[in-house]
This record gives C-alpha cells, sequence and structure tokens, in this order.
C-alpha cells in the first residue's frame, strides 16, 4: 500500500475524463468534502454564476482543512491550487474520453438525471450545437495536456505533489493502491 497523507486535493482533466467520479471516491474514502466546481459554476437553465461569487464560494471552501475538489476552471486556479497539497490529472487520450464522454451523456439523457439543481442533458445539444461537450472536450483536450504539463512546475505550485495518469486502468491501480488512513 502507498501512503497518501493529503487532505486538500484538486482533480483535473479533460471534460468525461472521469474527474467528478474520482474525486467523490477519494472524498469518499478521505472521508472529506467532495466538491463539483460545475456545481458551483452552474445556475439553474444552464447559466454560469457570476465570476466573483463563484470565487467568493471556492475561497470559503478552500479555507477548510480537507476537501477534493474536480473541475477545470481557470478562473479559480489562484485560489485553488496555492491551498492544494495535490493534484491528481486525468491526462487519458481523446478516444478514452470521447467513449466514457458518450456513456455519461447517453446514461444523462436516458435517465433525465438532474444536474446541479434544474439543469439536464440533451442528446442533440450534445452533437448538433455550439454547447456540445464533445466539441468542448476536442477544443480543450491539447490546452489542458500544455497547462497542465507547465503549470506545475510555477514556483507558486512547486508545492503540489501532481499525479499524472494516462488510463482509467493506471487510476484505478493506483486508487487501489492506496493507503488512506482514517
Amino acid at each position: 500500500m502507498i501512503e497518501f497523507p493529503y487532505r486538500r486535493i484538486c482533480v483535473v482533466g479533460t471534460t468525461g475524463s472521469g474527474k467528478s467520479t474520482l474525486a467523490g471516491e477519494l472524498a469518499r474514502r478521505l472521508h472529506v468534502p467532495h466538491v463539483e466546481l460545475d456545481a458551483i459554476h452552474w445556475e439553474p437553465g444552464w447559466k454560469e454564476s457570476d465570476r466573483e461569487i463563484t470565487r467568493a464560494r471556492v475561497r470559503e471552501i478552500t479555507h477548510t482543512n480537507a476537501w477534493v475538489i474536480d473541475g477545470n476552471y481557470g478562473f479559480l486556479r489562484d485560489i485553488l491550487w496555492p491551498r492544494a497539497e495535490a493534484l491528481v490529472w486525468l491526462d487519458y487520450p481523446l478516444p478514452i474520453i470521447f467513449w466514457q464522454l458518450w456513456q455519461r451523456t447517453w446514461k444523462r439523457v436516458r435517465e433525465k438525471e438532474l444536474l446541479w439543481g434544474t439543469n439536464t442533458e440533451r442528446l442533440g445539444s450534445q452533437f448538433f450545437s455550439k454547447d456540445s461537450l464533445f466539441l468542448w472536450a476536442l477544443k480543450t483536450h491539447g490546452r489542458h495536456r500544455k497547462n497542465y504539463t507547465s503549470f506545475p512546475t510555477l514556483p507558486e505550485y512547486a508545492h503540489l505533489k501532481v499525479y499524472q495518469f494516462k488510463s482509467p486502468r493506471e487510476t484505478q491501480e493506483w486508487l487501489r493502491s492506496l493507503s488512506l488512513g482514517a
């Protein structure tokens, strides 16, 4: 077993990579709160909350001693990363992300799953609109790779322990290997 002493963790990766699932599992095992940045950012009707309101909410959360937060909001990095102890990066290839995104989207549409209040996904908007998560994944995948490779090397983030995983199997093996303590 690998000792995992961290209590403030950011989970990042392209949409559909499994950030929320992994963050939820880590939080459950660590007995700490799990926070989805999407839940803080998205208001009913898919309206984005005011950035300053979102930043204030995140500041309040990160001033506690333990949390697992997932999401890629660049305008929150200056709040999150200095307080985080570990960064878990799901750096999966696009075909894996698209497959996982398809499975998640299909399930959410079929079950009419409520997301962050009153929001639901619709199949048409995922394939035939500018708001498609598949299009978003395609647009942001390369940027995430560049950013999450370079940002942790900056002096202000040198304290972060970075875990980078290239496949869901690698992530699951790591998760199974952890000794998370009480």
